[in-house]
């Protein structure tokens, strides 16, 4: 087939707040060996998109100045060196960056088959979510069955995912969210408790809830004074996964407390990891978690879904958290 030579794409003119983000048109990514190159149908939009067009998060010197971390779409082209997918396959993806675009390069190991039940829209909101939960909550969390965890950010893309898995694998999960619908929605997806941060103070409902024994996990993007909370919240021997600082990087924390629990603290970034790992996280999700998709017994929750052209839109509303899950872009009219 012949492929197009230009495509659109979403630009940051400058850094800046959304309205930076622009359409524009520019050549087609050039393929790598162990690469596919995706027409994209449908792209995620991702708290990292925003710091990236912020100018606070920088792409990787080898990736895609264009924003975009997950996608899903058709194979359009291969590397020479990919034997997994052919072209006129669906897929969803992972992606080192360039998802608001038309056209989208990403390693061959980062892409998944679209479980049987689910759309191209559905597909393309899970990658970045679950690749992260999967690594943090399972890989690095050692999250178990019997155990409890602490799930902050429960009405976002990845803590909704965060719960789901969290209650399939076996685990006793509360979450916190910033308002009474959306405690009532988490709820619906397997939360045990949705604590209201605004009216409840977390630590004391996790000392009631736990009959002040504390939980064994808890996965955390909010940061500053939350880190020393969470250290409070943990029982003996409990982990803290950190994902992300929304409210900064730095807390006095009383190191004794994680020396007398004897706690695990850790955390990771998913772009910044090693190429190898990701894969290794897509072949466990794959097959741990596609199964579940596929016997329906988690699903993708869509908010809403913004022409390509409306990126900063999408942006303004992934900043003032009003949503409950996954905000998207439509890169196909």
């Amino acid at each position: 087939m012949t492929l197009p030579t230009t495509m659109r794409f979403i630009a940051a003119r400058e850094a800046g707040p959304p309205e930076v983000l622009a359409i524009s048109e520019g050549p087609v990514p050039a393929l790598k060996a162990d690469e596919v190159l995706i027409e994209v149908s449908y792209a995620g939009v991702n708290r990292p998109d925003c710091l990236q067009r912020a100018g606070a998060y920088p792409p990787p010197a080898d990736a895609s100045p264009i924003i975009g971390l997950e996608v899903a779409g058709t194979i359009d082209a291969c590397g020479d060196n990919v034997r997994a997918w052919k072209i006129g396959d669906h897929v969803c993806a992972l992606t080192p960056g360039g998802g608001y675009a038309e056209y989208c390069t990403t390693p061959a190991d980062f892409c998944l088959p679209i479980p049987k039940p689910l759309t191209e829209l559905e597909a393309a909101s899970v990658p970045e979510n679950y690749f992260t939960v999967w690594n943090n909550v399972f890989d690095r969390g050692k999250l178990k069955a019997g155990e409890t965890a602490l799930l902050h950010g429960g009405s976002s893309g990845i803590g909704l995912s965060a719960i789901q898995l969290a209650k399939r694998f076996g685990a006793t999960v509360i979450t916190t969210v910033g308002s009474a619908d959306k405690a009532a929605f988490c709820l619906t997806l397997g939360a045990d408790h949705a604590i209201n941060y605004r009216e409840q103070d977390f630590v004391e409902e996790v000392a009631r809830i736990t009959a002040k024994r504390g939980v064994d996990f808890v996965l955390d993007m909010v940061g500053g004074d939350y880190i020393p909370k969470n250290v409070r919240c943990l029982a003996a021997d409990g982990r803290l996964s950190m994902i992300g600082f929304m409210q900064g990087g730095r807390a006095e924390v009383d190191w004794r407390h994680i020396m007398v629990k004897r706690l695990t603290v850790t955390g990771s970034t998913l772009r910044a990891s090693p190429n190898a790992r990701k894969a290794e996280i897509a072949r466990s999700l794959r097959d741990k978690v596609w199964p579940l998709f596929e016997r329906r017994e988690i699903k993708p929750v869509i908010y809403r879904v913004f022409p390509l052209t409306e990126a900063a839109a999408a942006h303004a509303l992934m900043e003032s958290s009003q949503h409950i899950g996954k905000i998207m872009l439509a890169v196909r009219p």
